[in-house]
């Protein structure tokens, strides 16, 4: 039986490595949702594990000439499943360690009713970035985050697609990022 299963995989890489979609989509089939549920292991996250695991069938995809038939699919997608985990974990630990320094030197170096006054501000600011949003990318940014609803749970509760989220989401930070941009003397 395992023979079998090993040897029907090797078919389809090898039907990969020679860009067929149809042996690409089985694989896919076959290993997505045991890459997801190993990524959210990792990364303790529903979005963060689904974009993982576009992430890994993105790279076999565009290494597919270079697949190794004799090698285990399996291992070589859960390792690279495992390494962009582990740089997403490192991006956010390194993201969270460079805040926390620029919040400690602005503690030093402002008095604390200059930083209020900033920060009430920038509270302002943030309100007003996100009410220049349209109707629905409001409601979508403000699901997600002010009541930390996953992209999942915002599409079952608005009868979209998670894509539609994501790309709405992308779309709000975006427009807020330029938004802030153009009110940079404020902050």
């Amino acid at each position: 039986m395992l023979e079998a299963v090993n040897h029907s995989e090797k078919l389809l890489v090898s039907e990969l490595k020679n860009g067929n979609e149809k042996a690409f989509r089985q694989l896919f089939d076959l290993y997505h949702q045991d890459i997801y549920g190993y990524s959210i292991s990792l990364l303790k996250s529903k979005e963060a594990a689904e974009e993982n695991v576009q992430d890994v069938f993105m790279k076999v995809w565009l290494n597919r000439e270079s697949l190794n038939i004799e090698q285990s699919f399996k291992a070589y997608i859960f390792t690279i499943a495992r390494n962009q985990a582990f740089n997403v974990l490192n991006k956010a630990a390194n993201e969270i360690i460079l805040k926390e320094a620029v919040f400690y030197e602005s503690q030093k170096t402002h008095e604390y009713g200059d930083y209020t006054i900033r920060e009430a501000d920038c509270k302002k600011l943030q309100k007003q970035a996100i009410k220049q949003l349209p109707p629905k990318r409001r409601q979508i940014f403000k699901m997600s985050r002010k009541k930390g609803m996953s992209y999942e749970e915002i599409s079952n509760e608005l009868g979209i697609s998670i894509n539609t989220v994501r790309n709405q989401m992308s779309k709000a930070l975006e427009s807020m990022r330029g938004f802030f941009q153009l009110h940079d003397e404020i902050i």
